[in-house]
């Protein structure tokens, strides 16, 4: 239906369907989704060119991350590569860089922030660049769940952990309230050390991380969890079941790796024979615990690179990434499928193309420093603290 129809009609779009469709910000959001300038093209055939030129320009002031689930386009830009946090500390190990132009999502981008140097300006690509789980759990939501867990008489007893994918204001609730930062990779730790500090663990925000670490990894039971869901009064939850609980997770997940179910991994057995299954600890605890190997999309990468010639793999994580592995080592004749067999893209991550990286990389090389990501002075005082905590780790 177009403009003119609905007119005629009398029908509004709604907020949603504006902000879907990039021409509205969302009032109650810190992102808007408006582009501050004239995007190129997609389809100028000039745009590599125009990219290539323009980091050249820049030279050594600009220093380019990008996210292993971004598009081959963008990737190939990429100074380094990798997942959120070895990014950001990459980033901090380049100090003679004064741009850091961040092709992932917000929240990397603000960790990134983060743990540079006051002189170092980060910039994304695309403002409206989120990540689904991340902003399940707002600040709000999350003060009034320690108010609950305070009114059960247990708050002193908690000690919170958070994901690296959360914003910068529950990582600085974490750090303020003597929690840590974990990653895929160091959940597990994390936790250890967590229990060392206290009897329970409020884990934000995503559950599925937090169920599998828990349970698969340190032997609880799925009774010691109890699942928080910020949208019912007092998160669904009874005093009595809070306070018997030792992990009370956040209902939060990540969009693409919520998808995998245990329909997806018999089904890629049946179809190939003798298939090695390997997923995300973001995939839902039976997904986790129907497959051969679970890791970090470092350990993806790790697992693939030693796998013999000859061997067949599902991957359960971000289809980029997976088709990107795939072509990698097609020579050597290890066969690599996504798990699912519905493509799924990580939406936001692919907010990021050729068109808005060229636009910012030509902004930067014009002088104009545009989508700068800053933290304030106080949640990045706080946040730094948690992540300290995690880099401290055993």
């Amino acid at each position: 239906m177009t403009t003119a129809q609905t007119q005629e009609l009398d029908v509004q779009p709604s907020p949603l369907a504006l902000l879907l469709l990039g021409r509205e910000a969302d009032p109650s959001s810190e992102r808007g989704v408006e582009c501050p300038g004239d995007l190129p093209s997609p389809s100028d055939p000039d745009l590599v060119a125009r990219a290539r030129a323009a980091k050249e320009k820049l030279g050594d002031k600009v220093f380019v991350l990008g996210h292993h689930y971004q598009r081959d386009e963008v990737i190939q830009f990429a100074d380094v590569t990798g997942d959120s946090f070895k990014l950001a500390r990459d980033a901090a190990a380049r100090p003679e860089a004064e741009y850091i132009v961040f092709c992932g999502v917000h929240f990397m981008a603000e960790s990134a922030d983060i743990l540079t140097s006051g002189e170092q300006k980060v910039v994304l690509p695309d403002l409206a660049a989120g990540c689904s789980m991340a902003d399940m759990a707002t600040a709000e939501q999350v003060a009034e769940c320690w108010d609950v867990l305070t009114e059960a008489g247990i708050a002193e007893q908690v000690v919170p952990v958070s994901y690296m994918n959360s914003s910068a204001d529950i990582k600085a609730f974490t750090g303020r309230h003597g929690g840590t930062i974990c990653t895929s990779s160091n959940a597990e730790r994390a936790l250890d050390w967590a229990f060392e500090q206290g009897e329970k663990v409020l884990f934000l925000p995503d559950q599925h991380l937090g169920r599998n670490t828990a349970v698969r990894d340190m032997g609880m039971s799925l009774e010691d969890c109890v699942l928080y869901n910020p949208h019912k009064p007092n998160g669904g939850l009874t005093t009595e079941e809070l306070r018997a609980a030792k992990m009370i997770l956040w209902r939060g997940h990540c969009s693409v790796h919520g998808r995998f179910s245990l329909d997806s991994v018999n089904d890629v057995r049946e179809r190939i024979p003798g298939v090695n299954v390997l997923v995300h600890p973001e995939c839902r605890h039976e997904v986790v615990a129907a497959a051969d190997y679970v890791g970090s999309t470092e350990y993806i990468i790790k697992a693939l690179e030693a796998a013999p010639a000859g061997s067949k793999w599902a991957i359960g994580t971000e289809l980029n990434l997976v088709r990107r592995l795939a072509n990698r080592f097609a020579a050597e004749d290890k066969e690599i499928v996504f798990l699912d067999k519905t493509v799924c893209f990580c939406s936001t991550m692919n907010r990021i193309d050729l068109p808005h990286l060229v636009w910012a990389l030509e902004s930067l090389a014009e002088g104009n420093l545009v989508n700068r990501i800053e933290v304030d002075q106080e949640t990045e005082a706080f946040a730094k603290l948690a992540l300290e905590r995690m880099l401290a780790l055993p």
